[in-house]
């Protein structure tokens, strides 16, 4: 049961899990040991309640498929189930970055005084470029 709030959950059969051979370079293991993991979840056929599922759909990731299907693999580490766990705690970060509010930006003016001491200030560098120039003649 991986737990995404405290009103959520997934069950364990919803999430497909299969052990393949890791890429890359590992020395005489890499190519007799399955450690990686391909995780699969199908958005369409989860028990997620609609707001999550619409959430995740409309997510422009490439780890999610045409089909509203979550595919990660993990094999970041050398067993099996530190990749499995890896790979657990990936996608239930993907879900709830899903549903993270943004707070709304509001458009902010600078204040009168900000302004004039913006503009006391340039004409302070202005005024002691003059006089850098008058000293140079």
């Amino acid at each position: 049961m991986l737990h995404i709030s405290n009103a959520v959950q997934i069950a364990d059969w919803e999430i497909e899990i299969s052990a393949i051979r890791a890429q890359g370079a590992g020395g005489q293991n890499v190519n007799k040991v399955s450690s990686a993991i391909h995780l699969r979840f199908d958005i369409h056929r989860s028990s997620l309640p609609d707001i999550y599922k619409e959430k995740l759909l409309n997510l422009s990731d490439q780890r999610i498929t045409k089909d509203g299907v979550i595919i990660i693999k993990a094999q970041q580490f050398r067993t099996q189930e530190q990749n499995k766990e890896d790979a657990l705690q990936r996608l239930q970060q993907l879900i709830q970055s899903a549903m993270k509010q943004e707070k709304k930006r509001r458009a902010t003016k600078p204040t009168r005084a900000s302004k004039q001491r913006r503009m006391d200030k340039k004409s302070q560098r202005g005024q002691v470029k003059s006089m850098r120039s008058k000293v140079n003649y």
